[in-house]
């Protein structure tokens, strides 16, 4: 069902109005009220103008200059461990002296046996671990909004990147396929003095 558009004020009605409108006592005695422009002719909504920023003076064929993008959490972090090591880790080549499964636990259960994990490799001379997150589940229940899927995985990197295990880890990286893809992550930990 379409609205019709409002037909104005015949004269005889506008006339009424009139006397409705002289009659009437403000409300807020210190505001001037325009009743009748407001009514009939609102005014336009003004959009505020956007400034652009200006862009330099270029010539057809020059070269841009690279811009590259700040390092976030979800970029990859710059390579700290030896080229050809962290390529042959990346394609699973490497294979891992240790694994811990966290499959089952809760994040209190997790982070101090991460931690646990990851300081006694490094303890006994291990160079590179592997610890299995998993993916996470789907809750397709009413409440899984509340629950983030993946809280171990997500949490983990937070882990690593921080006290104590941040002084002894050298490259943090998602795991290759071979090894639990996604699911699991490399932790190539610096050599024990």
């Amino acid at each position: 069902m379409s609205r019709r558009k409002p037909r104005g004020l015949r004269p005889d009605e506008e006339e009424i109005w009139d006397r409705v409108r002289r009659t009437a006592v403000p409300m807020h005695v210190g505001k001037k009220m325009a009743i009748r422009d407001a009514i009939e002719s609102p005014k336009p909504k003004v959009k505020p103008r956007v400034a652009h920023p200006s862009i330099a003076h270029f010539q057809i064929g020059q070269a841009a200059t690279a811009i590259r993008p700040p390092v976030t959490a979800a970029s990859q972090p710059p390579v700290q461990m030896d080229h050809k090591s962290f390529g042959r880790m990346k394609k699973g080549k490497l294979s891992p002296e240790g694994r811990i499964d966290l499959h089952g636990m809760t994040l209190a259960q997790a982070h101090p046996a991460v931690t646990r994990f990851i300081l006694d490799a490094h303890a006994s001379g291990k160079r590179l671990v592997l610890v299995i997150t998993g993916k996470g589940k789907r809750r397709d229940g009413k409440d899984s909004h509340i629950v983030r899927p993946g809280v171990l995985k997500h949490q983990l990197p937070h882990w690593l990147h921080s006290a104590p295990l941040k002084s002894v880890i050298l490259q943090v990286s998602e795991a290759h396929l071979r090894h639990g893809g996604s699911g699991a992550y490399y932790v190539y930990l610096r050599r024990s003095r």
